[in-house]
């Protein structure tokens, strides 16, 4: 049977008071819309259509070919927001999940459990459901009194009665699609809100002797609609500590939970340990066996196994095996390291390969360079890469020396096993296996400091006469 989904991401969003609608609003990294067409691609959905509104460019742009798209001009109420998908679906034979795209705490594994639950029992609507003890302001599932679903109401519209009942409906179904389209062209907006009602489906088809089923989640997680930031606040922690819960699981050890931040799309290699203030975000892939932080934050890079990172920031970088990166590091795009690399502390990294086992220890700024292997690259030496309009590459061969205090004023290339003598500014090439000493040469001057201490004493008995 095919399975399809309709994503209704064309609401505003007024009250997360925000320039950006609210769909985009990221959760652990990813836009809560991200995480909900993952769902339900992942529940094996073929075909997937987003409902926009407000911020339809936006939800466009960030959605891409991922879905397919229809505008809901005027935002007349969910069923009107599903009806709008008609043009695309209504004529397609098979089962439509209809799904918000501000609840990116719903999980495939539920929603794969609702079409099992929906197709066992031959049913025409599936509904979501969980029981909360405040169920305020959520739509009540009223139930008969063999447990049949009768129907769904809004909070606004429950009598007392209703109001008492703590199944709520999370607002995710399951529907036969051809019955969904064919009642949703006779629902009405005869309520306290003036809207067309996608609950209201429900009852449309109880009347017409339909099965209609409800699957409880014992996750209450996935009952979350994001309408606020305290709502996103709360989405971000549940699902911060799921992420956690994976990678434990999976077999790494993260010394302090509470501490440490992981998105979603994020992959820890087993035996790996995270220390108190770990940040981890984006594509990032750490491999076995490594040891990050404490406060270690690290973007869109790559770190193969057996590497320390402490106390730096790593964003699109790739660090080979059993490299030792901090403290206070800071590796920026293009950073690549190969193997057994020491990167050490206050050093700074950018477009910047090195070969295995080379060295920059301390207090310095290797930048738009090729380094070899072997190489060590002393306290303070900088490749001085830009004048002012262009930038230019500095090479260093295999097991070259670089002392400390070195200018390489690029373009500039440093031959294999050539040694560069501390203080040096260097402005032309050093052949491999040379020397290179380029300093003025050192005056002493007798007596001279005693002469400079003598004046200044003067000048100050003076009132600062000179």
């Amino acid at each position: 049977m095919k399975k399809m989904a309709i994503v209704l991401a064309a609401g505003q969003g007024k009250r997360m008071k925000s320039k950006l609608y609210k769909v985009l609003h990221p959760v652990c990294g990813k836009p809560m819309v991200g995480h909900v067409l993952d769902t339900v691609r992942d529940a094996s959905c073929e075909r997937v259509v987003v409902i926009v509104g407000h911020g339809a460019e936006a939800v466009q742009g960030y959605v891409g070919d991922r879905a397919e798209f229809v505008l809901q001009a005027e935002q007349l109420g969910t069923g009107h927001a599903v009806r709008q998908a008609e043009s695309l679906l209504g004529s397609e034979e098979g089962t439509t999940i209809v799904i918000c795209g501000d609840t990116p705490l719903v999980t495939a594994t539920t929603i794969q459990s609702m079409l099992a639950l929906h197709a066992s029992s031959g049913a025409s609507a599936t509904v979501l459901t969980a029981e909360l003890e405040d169920p305020t302001g959520y739509g009540r599932v009223v139930r008969s009194a063999g447990g049949a679903v009768e129907r769904i109401v809004e909070h606004k519209d429950c009598s007392a009665e209703e109001r008492k009942v703590r199944e709520i409906n999370t607002g995710t179904y399951c529907f036969d699609n051809k019955k969904l389209f064919e009642a949703l062209a006779n629902i009405r907006n005869d309520n306290a809100q003036g809207e067309f009602y996608l609950t209201d489906v429900i009852g449309l088809l109880k009347e017409a002797g339909d099965i209609v089923q409800a699957y409880c989640t014992s996750d209450l997680a996935e009952a979350i609609g994001v309408n606020d930031r305290v709502a996103l606040a709360e989405a971000e922690k549940l699902m911060r500590e799921r992420i956690i819960k994976r990678h434990l699981l999976n077999g790494v050890t993260i010394m302090d939970t509470s501490n440490t931040y992981i998105e979603d799309s994020v992959t820890i290699g087993a035996d790996t340990v995270l220390y108190p203030g770990t940040v981890l975000r984006g594509r990032t892939v750490i491999g076995e066996d490594c040891h990050i932080g404490p406060q270690a934050d690290i973007t869109d890079s790559v770190l193969k196994s057996g590497v320390q990172v402490r106390y730096s920031v790593l964003l699109e970088a790739e660090v080979g095996d059993a490299c030792a990166i901090g403290p206070y590091a800071n590796l920026r795009p293009g950073s690549k390291l190969d193997r057994d690399c020491k990167i050490g502390d206050f050093v700074e990294l950018k477009n910047a390969s090195l070969g295995k086992g080379s060295k920059v220890s301390h207090l310095s700024y290797v930048g738009d360079a090729v380094v070899g292997k072997d190489v060590n690259i002393g306290c303070g030496a900088i490749t001085v890469n830009y004048d002012g309009i262009n930038k230019s590459v500095t090479e260093i061969g295999d097991g070259a020396f670089i002392g400390s205090n070195c200018n390489l004023i690029a373009p500039v290339k440093i031959g294999e096993g050539a040694y560069v003598v501390a203080g040096s500014t260097v402005t032309h090439d050093v052949p491999a296996g040379d020397l290179a000493i380029a300093r003025e040469r050192q005056v002493n001057k007798e007596g001279y400091a005693e002469r400079i201490r003598a004046r200044a004493k003067l000048k100050k008995e003076r009132g600062g006469e000179s």
